[in-house]
């Protein structure tokens, strides 16, 4: 039995990891600066975090699956409390990149968290506990990036990593405690897929340095194209790995339903274009107004621009757990897409403004709130009760991969659009923002699309069969997952 710190112990894990993989954004332009590289090369403190968070992710939900689920959430946070401490004593680059790629393993912490509620919560706390850890990363960014700003600013930014390593130090004490002891006798025992393990991180690895160094090695160079081309055959064998063996290290097969695949493809392509204008957020925030884009706020200041992003998303998946039974999920996700696509085109044409900037990432937030509120719901309709957490978990790795990409791309773009300062061009800041508004945008199209035609083809059918075909359609009617599953994916209104 657990007590009633369990579900808190839970979210307090889940918000300080939230709080820690939000460091390294902001921190771009200082890192740039101390260590002498330029803001591209800087940007992988935050493709290499994401990076490590896509391929830990997939592993450690899968080795909370088993018996140690506590032994491995543990041990997460003392190799996350490890690189923090090496980012904040870092006197090179290089081991500053190795300790935030250490600090990826926080985004497989809410992940992790979820299965320990599920497994261990009472049944009346499941619900409204896994509601409360859904909203810790959009909770943590809120509160993250205002806190390393002023941090950084105050001090030194190597205080911003002191503090994320004490708040690991808490976390760690606080689930210690309040986490029963294992094994779990329930928990499954079978083989791990080191193979599809080692598979994913190479092919994803060499995707991402393809993309972020394409226009330093030359996008027709044999280097490029042989990285870009490797990639895809090592996520080729990967996937065929996955679906040949007993024990994959993901359920590739329950990509074949067609909810499921809808709210994965779409996790994946908006987490992507959604990320290549937000990771230049903190550039335009932080740059002189002389640069011609920038608002020259301070960097105590600058952490408060990501708020709205925090507020809207918040709001919006408030919104639609409310009226997750008078809308269907197929029009929440191209609504969604549409706030995005908005966002990126409202900053494309005025970033320059602090005003403008703040209702660009209030969009953002209303966008990902609306879009990755559904995601969840959409694969709960789609899949057994007993296969929702692989499936969901799966979701939520695609999001990272499609950010990883999404920051490379941008990483990219600067790079290419560079002022004689060594600062980013204006060029390349309304390249980045017209690049996301335009992959949005057309993220947007496909899911209006398809929610069209879902509703040509509901208007077709016979009558006698209108009602199977809304309980396909809207959420309150799924037949695969009951009232207590859904209850576990959207918590209380």
């Amino acid at each position: 039995m657990t007590g009633k710190r369990f579900v808190p112990a839970l979210v307090y894990a889940a918000l300080a990891a939230a709080i820690i993989s939000s460091l390294g954004l902001l921190l771009v332009p200082t890192l740039s600066a101390e260590f002498g590289v330029s803001v591209s090369t800087a940007q992988w403190t935050l493709t290499v975090n994401l990076l490590v968070g896509a391929v830990a992710t997939p592993v450690l939900g899968r080795l909370s699956d088993g018996p140690h689920k506590k032994r491995i959430l543990l041990l997460t946070l003392a190799v996350i409390f490890v690189g923090s401490v090496l980012a904040a004593t870092a006197q090179t680059f290089s081991v500053i990149l190795v300790g935030r790629a250490l600090q990826g393993l926080s985004y497989s912490i809410t992940p992790m968290a979820i299965a320990l509620a599920r497994r261990y919560a009472p049944p009346d706390k499941i619900g409204p506990g896994i509601a409360a850890l859904s909203v810790t990363v959009a909770t943590g960014i809120g509160i993250g990036y205002p806190l390393t700003g002023i941090i950084a600013a105050s001090f030194d930014f190597r205080w911003a990593f002191w503090f994320a390593a004490a708040f690991v130090v808490s976390a760690f004490v606080v689930i210690l405690v309040a986490v029963p002891k294992g094994p779990d006798d329930q928990g499954l025992r079978r083989r791990f897929d080191t193979l599809g393990a080692a598979l994913l991180g190479v092919g994803l690895a060499m995707l991402l340095l393809g993309i972020s160094e394409g226009p330093r090695f030359g996008w027709a160079s044999a280097t490029t194209i042989g990285l870009l081309v490797g990639a895809a055959v090592v996520l080729a064998l990967w996937a065929w790995r996955e679906l040949s063996t007993d024990h994959p290290l993901i359920r590739l097969d329950l990509m074949r339903k067609p909810d499921v695949l809808l709210a994965n493809a779409t996790g994946l392509s908006m987490g992507a274009s959604m990320y290549i204008g937000v990771s230049v957020i903190s550039l335009v925030a932080q740059a002189p107004t002389s640069t011609g884009y920038g608002v020259g706020m301070p960097l105590f200041w600058a952490g408060f621009v990501m708020l709205p992003l925090s507020i809207g998303s918040q709001l919006a998946s408030r919104l639609c757990r409310a009226f997750a039974h008078r809308l269907s999920f197929t029009v929440m996700l191209p609504l969604g897409a549409l706030f995005v696509t908005l966002a990126n085109l409202l900053l494309v044409v005025r970033h320059d403004a602090l005003p403008e900037l703040l209702a660009g990432m209030f969009l953002v937030g209303i966008g990902i709130g609306t879009t990755f509120a559904a995601m969840p719901g959409l694969i709960a309709r789609g899949v057994a009760a007993q296969e929702l957490g692989s499936a969901v978990s799966f979701n939520q790795v695609l999001r990272t991969i499609g950010g990883s990409i999404g920051a490379a791309v941008a990483g990219a773009v600067i790079a290419a659009h560079l002022a004689p300062t060594g600062r980013p061009a204006s060029q390349g800041i309304e390249l980045t923002f017209l690049i996301a508004a335009v992959a949005c945008g057309l993220v947007f199209v496909g899911l209006a699309t398809h929610a069209v035609l879902s509703l040509r083809r509901a208007r077709r059918i016979a009558p006698h069969d209108l009602l199977h075909e809304l309980q396909q359609l809207e959420p309150h009617d799924a037949v695969p997952v009951g009232a207590a599953e859904r209850a576990e994916v959207f918590g209380a209104p």
